[in-house]
């Protein structure tokens, strides 16, 4: 197997991860260029910055996962609030981690912070896949 073939063939194989993992990249600079500019030239508390950049950041991600990575356009309202839970999860969860990796476990901050981001991601991941853009077998099923 040539190496083209092999990128196509893990590609395709874990397209869902590799553009769920671009999208967040994307998001999160854009949370990230939010909060830096709120907190720089505006009199915006850095705690209010957070939350609209995060939220910015997240509502970003849901609308671009559900159009180009995903494909699933039902149930919009609904859908959100999951992902949105979804995101709000993985932000407990990464901070009950880096407490876990830093004060018991005393790693590397660094480390710690990368350790969590890997297991944050794939634990949203499989959590927006399997719930946040599950098709509805009943409504596939009428098609």
């Amino acid at each position: 197997m040539r190496i083209g073939e092999l990128i196509l063939s893990l590609y395709n194989k874990y397209r869902n991860l590799i553009l769920y993992g671009i999208i967040g990249g994307c998001t999160a600079t854009l949370d990230f260029l939010i909060f830096s500019g709120l907190t720089r030239w505006t009199p915006v508390h850095y705690i209010v910055a957070n939350v609209i950049s995060c939220s910015t950041g997240i509502l970003c991600s849901f609308l671009l996962n559900r159009k180009y990575n995903f494909k699933v356009t039902d149930h919009t309202f609904r859908r959100m609030l999951i992902f949105f839970s979804v995101g709000i999860f993985g932000l407990f969860l990464s901070s009950v981690l880096l407490k876990l990796f830093i004060d018991k476990w005393e790693w590397n901050e660094l480390v710690s912070k990368l350790a969590s981001i890997v297991i944050v991601v794939i634990i949203q991941f499989l959590l927006n896949k399997y719930i946040s853009f599950r098709e509805d077998k009943k409504e596939k099923s009428n098609e």
